[in-house]
């Protein structure tokens, strides 16, 4: 497998929190257009995010925030954002530096991303290079057994599968095309 100097992992998450920047950005300026509103995990741990004690304690790995009706002096910088929110009727202003942002959905547009967490991006590397090791010292034309079985996926979360959904057809539903229709005949 070549190794990916550029790093295109880091390069597409870069963007997609540059999204979430330029939407937060704008629903600073002008507000929240339409029915839009925004679902926003992210790590609770991750360096930078401030929360009161009590929310640390209730949330102490993730925590997800909803921007709709009811939050106040949304500010959003180069690397994060702070906002006033309502927790049990308990006003909180929440700082989120956009590398804490796990995930991202509008519900008014079935739109939305989740995020690879830089640690898991490492494993996944660590992974592949011992994959690539244990291959080289298999014999011509056997797979090491860990390769026998393909290895499972994390079920997407009910935003993320919207998402993927409405991205492949627009959510209008689609056609199964044939590869062969497309080959040379």
């Amino acid at each position: 497998m070549a190794v990916d100097h550029i790093r295109y992992d880091i390069l597409a998450q870069a963007a997609l929190r540059g999204v979430v920047r330029t939407v937060l950005v704008d629903a600073a300026k002008r507000g929240l257009p339409g029915e839009h509103h925004f679902k926003i995990t992210f790590a609770t741990t991750a360096p930078g995010v401030r929360l009161s004690e009590r929310m640390r304690a209730q949330y102490p790995q993730e925590m997800t925030v909803v921007l709709q009706h009811q939050f106040w002096d949304l500010m959003v910088s180069e690397e994060a954002f702070e906002v006033g929110l309502s927790f049990g009727g308990v006003p909180e202003r929440v700082a989120v530096p956009f590398d804490a942002v796990t995930a991202f959905y509008d519900p008014a547009v079935q739109f939305g991303f989740q995020f690879e967490t830089i640690e898991t991006a490492a494993a996944a590397d660590a992974s592949a290079e011992a994959r690539d090791a244990e291959r080289a010292s298999a014999p011509a034309g056997e797979l090491p057994a860990a390769e026998t079985m393909p290895e499972a996926l994390p079920a997407p979360s009910p935003a993320a599968a919207a998402s993927m959904v409405s991205g492949i057809d627009g959510g209008t539903g689609g056609e199964v095309v044939r590869l062969d229709r497309f080959r040379k005949k």
